[in-house]
Order: C-alpha cells, then sequence, then structure tokens
C-alpha cells in the first residue's frame, strides 16, 4: 500500500500515524529506537504490506505490470490503489479526501522530531503538492509513477505503466474492490489489539 492507504489504516491515531508512514525508511530492529506507540504503527505498515502481497486481487493486478516492470509491479499497484481509496465514497465522501489529507500534514507537522532523514527530505513535498488529496487524479498517479521510476534503480521510464494504467482502468478498480475491504478488516483488528493490550 502507499501513503494514503497507510495513513488511512492508521485510524486517526496520531502516533500510529507517523509510524505507519515512516516505516519504510526504517530498517529491522531500528523500530525500537522509537516511542511504544510509533513502534506499534511501524509494525502495522509491515503488516500490511506482508497481507497486501500475498492478496490475490493484487498478485493478480501485478502481473498488468510484470513484463514490463518485473518486481516492481508491486509498487505500481500500490500507487494504484491510493487512486482508487481516493475516490471511494464509501471511505471518502464528497469533502472528506481533502479534510483527511489536512488532518495527516497537521498530526506530522507535530512530530518531525521522529522522522527519519530521507522521510524528512520527502515529507515537505508531499505536503507542499498535497499528494494524498492529488492520488483521485490520473494526472496525480502519472506523477506519482514518475516518481517511483526516478527512485527506482531498474526502471527507465513510467510511460508505459500509465499507459497499462488508462488501459486496465475498469480491471484494476475491480481489483481493488475485491483487496481494500479485507486489508482494512486486517488493520482494524490490529490496531485494536493495542487498543486491547
Amino acid at each position: 500500500m502507499n501513503y494514503l492507504a497507510h495513513a488511512y489504516l492508521s485510524f486517526k491515531d496520531s502516533n500510529i500515524l507517523v509510524g505507519n508512514l515512516i516505516s519504510d525508511f526504517v530498517k529491522g530492529k531500528k523500530k525500537f529506537d522509537y516511542p511504544l506507540k510509533i513502534q506499534e504503527g511501524i509494525t502495522l505498515h509491515r503488516a500490511i504490506d506482508s497481507f497486501t502481497d500475498e492478496h490475490p486481487a493484487t498478485k493478480e493486478g501485478k502481473k498488468i505490470f510484470k513484463q514490463d516492470y518485473g518486481l516492481y509491479g508491486s509498487a505500481f499497484m500500490d500507487i494504484v490503489y491510493d487512486h482508487f481509496l481516493a475516490l471511494d465514497p464509501h471511505e471518502f465522501p464528497t469533502g472528506h479526501l481533502l479534510e483527511f489529507s489536512q488532518w495527516v500534514y497537521n498530526s506530522l507537522d507535530k512530530s518531525t522530531e521522529f522522522f527519519p532523514e530521507h522521510f524528512a527530505q520527502m515529507f515537505p513535498y508531499m505536503k507542499e503538492y498535497n499528494w494524498l488529496y492529488n492520488y483521485q487524479f490520473t494526472w496525480g498517479i502519472n506523477r506519482s509513477f514518475q516518481g517511483l521510476a526516478r527512485r527506482a534503480a531498474y526502471i527507465k521510464e513510467s510511460n508505459t505503466a500509465f499507459r497499462l494504467f488508462e488501459d486496465q482502468y475498469l480491471h484494476l478498480q475491480h481489483l481493488y474492490a475485491e483487496f481494500f475491504p479485507d486489508v482494512k478488516k486486517h488493520a482494524r483488528e490490529i490496531f485494536n489489539s493495542y487498543k486491547a493490550a
């Protein structure tokens, strides 16, 4: 899952949110350097990623990108899921996505002391260009694909991925609909276990 989904699956807990969004930049046991609630967010992020990778809808979706992008198909699917989440009226009724995006940025602004270096460098761009809100637009997805291609060691371009995204749009939307209720339920169970502890 990408940034919007990880933020959303933090269930409006600001400490879990921090851990969930910085997790990719915290390797292995480094998570124990953080306060407990942020550790829980890091653990939740990793559990969401594992669940996502093993879900049949994700495996099906990765096939769309595999021929041209190999193992990076899963990274493109993460961004695709954020697009359909941003457009999902059951999760974000009209106006709620903008409100939620601002809550995320404001919450993270209060926890910058916990940012790993690379996330600290990236976050100002996320906020300035309102990545979370702009996932709803196809141009926002194109820009995200381009960013992925710049960061990836073995990808030279993302135009093919965007063409595949447009060509397979309805199929990818169907895969999101199969997937998201399952990952939300899984994440909620883990989140509730933290509250019960």
